[in-house]
């Protein structure tokens, strides 16, 4: 296959001060476009002059442009690539949910700290799959398998599926179709407000809606290219009076000079901004900031001025699944985090669940 030298178009700029992600470059797989949504997508692009370039898979993206790995890291984040999800083996994504459900892969924002980091490693471009119907049908099979129980999906392990809706319209028909499952549910989170066309979605109270929340100082040095705090806290309400379960994951919970009032600020200003009907089926998670080696390395190189701490004789290492494991705070400083956020929430939302702490 040639490759050709894709050039950022002239709306470039305008687009990246654009709070809706709109790709610079589009690479197309070919057999997606045996897909109504595939062929949607590529003469939408086509039409609005967006670079396109067939691609053999969505796995092997060549002809990102840029002269430094920082410069194809940053054009990788405003790449677009449509595809097929030919593996329909979901992984499992506990604590949050029985599995993964892989609507799309990568996400545009910039947050310093993402696990995304590791997890997409050197493909960082945003996929989006277009055999909807085959994934959809893939998690039916699995709610058979447990008959008479809940089977819970996760549909943000890989991307943040809000930050994309606009483009594929892929969470409203996941969300609708576990409407219609009397044993399935969905879950998924967000750090972006654009959730005015879920609103009107027949969810059935079956998906929880949760949003990622953190304290200002964590917001505004390591989140970058996602909505406000005060942007989200408006979506949320605008979710709970939709009827949806709401939740919010803190995360991640990160240990900061002045940390006990940042988070107590933080979720004073949940509790006296937040709509009645938020508060009626609330929950919480609670996830402490960790790391991998793989996973400070791609940091440090991608984002080389970033604030995050990340030095491993102050921290803890935590054994995990295949012989891997992680950085995470050492257990007294955990256990002041849990306790101090435990309480607060308590105190707060007296009525709200806390899922867990991790």
């Amino acid at each position: 296959m040639t490759t050709t030298v894709l050039e950022p178009p002239k709306q470039q700029f305008e687009q990246k001060r654009s709070q809706l992600f709109v790709p610079d470059f589009v690479f197309v797989e070919p057999h997606a476009l045996d897909y109504p949504l595939g062929r949607e997508l590529y003469e939408r692009f086509r039409r609005e002059g967006i670079p396109i370039q067939m691609t053999t898979s969505h796995n092997q993206v060549r002809g990102i442009p840029g002269d430094t790995d920082v410069e194809k890291y940053r054009n990788a984040k405003r790449t677009l690539v449509i595809g097929i999800r030919k593996t329909l083996k979901f992984e499992t994504s506990k604590p949050s949910a029985e599995y993964a459900i892989p609507l799309a892969t990568g996400c545009a924002a910039h947050c310093h700290y993402c696990y995304l980091n590791t997890n997409v490693g050197t493909k960082p471009y945003i996929r989006v799959y277009v055999n909807t119907d085959e994934i959809l049908h893939q998690a039916e099979k699995y709610i058979l398998e447990r008959p008479g129980e809940i089977t819970r999906f996760e549909a943000a392990c890989t991307s943040d599926p809000v930050s994309i809706e606009h483009i594929t319209g892929n969470l409203k028909r996941a969300i609708e179709f576990m409407g219609r499952q009397e044993f399935g549910r969905l879950r998924f989170v967000t750090k972006f407000h654009h959730v005015d066309t879920l609103l009107d979605a027949k969810h059935n109270k079956h998906t929880r809606f949760r949003f990622s929340m953190n304290a200002d100082y964590v917001i505004k040095n390591f989140e970058p290219g996602t909505s406000s705090f005060e942007q989200r806290l408006e979506a949320a309400g605008k979710v709970a009076r939709a009827g949806y379960p709401l939740g919010f994951i803190l995360a991640p919970l990160y240990w900061f000079e002045g940390w006990e009032a940042g988070y107590t600020d933080l979720l004073e200003r949940l509790r006296s901004q937040l709509v009645p009907e938020a508060l009626e089926d609330l929950t919480f998670e609670l996830i402490q900031h960790r790391f991998t080696k793989i996973a400070k390395n791609l940091i440090l190189q991608r984002y080389p001025k970033t604030k995050l701490e990340m030095n491993e004789e102050e921290r803890k290492y935590k054994w995990g699944k295949y012989g891997k494991g992680k950085y995470v705070y050492p257990d007294i400083k955990a256990k002041a985090l849990q306790a101090h956020l435990e309480r607060e929430i308590k105190r707060l939302f007296p009525q709200a669940k806390i899922e867990y702490f991790t």
